[in-house]
């Protein structure tokens, strides 16, 4: 009677490691899955002083550093004086993109803080961009 307990549990051993073998493999094989992922070579620009009614113009440049092509889905910002201007196609892996951001500070004065935000099949989710710098108001002549 002690034999057979001693190998049903030695059966049991075995069963719980193999079984964690299959649980790690299966989390390996998620790991190495395909996805897109999106590396900024800068996240934030600051365009320092601008008169009141002067536009600005400034391009973020990333990398698609994933294994599956990188799509942007959206380009959306808080505000109708920030306006993006992305590549619609899908960017390959170890491929570069752009987005272009026109500040426009007509009616803005003081300090400004713009958001654009990047949606994408990145496996990161959103991404946020930001714009700043100080409007002055138009010279008196």
């Amino acid at each position: 009677m002690q034999v057979s307990s001693t190998f049903f549990i030695f059966g049991l051993f075995v069963l719980l490691q193999y079984s964690s073998c299959v649980f790690a493999q299966t989390i390996d094989e998620v790991d190495t899955a395909d996805f897109a992922q999106i590396a900024f070579q800068e996240t934030s620009f600051s365009f320092g002083e601008l008169r009141q009614g002067e536009k600005i113009e400034h391009t973020f440049t990333f990398k698609n550093i994933g294994n599956a092509p990188l799509v942007l889905n959206n380009v959306l910002s808080t505000c109708g004086c920030t306006v993006p201007k992305w590549s619609k196609e899908p960017i390959p892996y170890d491929s570069t993109g752009t987005i272009k951001v026109i500040f426009d500070s007509k009616l803005k004065i003081g300090r400004q803080n713009k958001v654009v935000t990047v949606r994408s099949n990145s496996k990161e989710g959103d991404f946020r961009l930001r714009l700043s710098g100080m409007v002055l108001p138009i010279a008196k002549k």
